[in-house]
């Protein structure tokens, strides 16, 4: 998540035991978890290696994924929420009263963390499993937050658009709803479009 390794560089099963000072099975079953999620990719008689960082085209592409069905859940929980699941966001947007302030995957695990159990409180109040699900898929939080870009360095817009759509889902508001999901996610695509990878 920080760069220390580099895109196409190996992970060596053997290595990794010896550095963690394990055996070599949990290793196995934690690389095999992170190829599942994308991170590292595997080829036959080579092992693990690092996966490619998301190009320009391919953030792009994510973010047009998700602005088809993120406005969608958002309105569709608005029209179902019930006290629990408003205590449930209020929780949410709670659990990080703060933007980080770092640059590392240590300073901002937090904020990204928070950010993937939002979207995904949101899908699962749609009531639509199939959403949630497609959408989980597409591990879309850990490879953004692999990118060097602007709410690395300020999470706050993040933190007050998550609000807005809050504000509107607990309110019952449908429509504001799906609009403050909408331009949420569109201005995330610009910041990660505006400073990202290069290719």
């Amino acid at each position: 998540m920080n760069g220390d390794l580099a895109p196409g560089a190996r992970v060596n099963i053997y290595a990794v035991a010896r550095l963690l000072d394990v055996s070599q099975t949990p290793v196995r079953e934690v690389l095999a978890a992170l190829e599942s999620e994308g991170l590292l990719t595997k080829q036959a008689l080579r092992g693990y290696s690092v996966a490619p960082v998301l190009t320009l085209s391919q953030v792009a592409d994510l973010y047009q994924l998700r602005l088809l069905l993120e406005p969608w859940a958002a309105g569709r929980a608005a029209e179902a929420i019930t006290p629990g699941a408003a205590a449930r966001l209020r929780a949410e947007l709670d659990s990080v009263p703060q933007a980080p302030q770092g640059t590392r995957y240590e300073d901002y695990h937090g904020i990204a963390a928070h950010d993937a159990r939002f979207h995904d409180l949101v899908a699962e109040l749609s009531g639509s499993p199939a959403l949630r699900e497609s959408l989980q898929r597409t591990h879309c939080h850990l490879h953004l937050f692999r990118i060097e870009y602007e709410g690395r360095r300020s999470g706050e817009p993040t933190l007050a658009e998550h609000a807005r759509i809050a504000e509107a889902l607990t309110a019952g508001r449908a429509r504001e709803a799906e609009q403050a999901m909408r331009d949420h996610l569109a201005a995330a695509r610009d910041r990660f479009l505006r400073i990202g990878p290069t290719t």
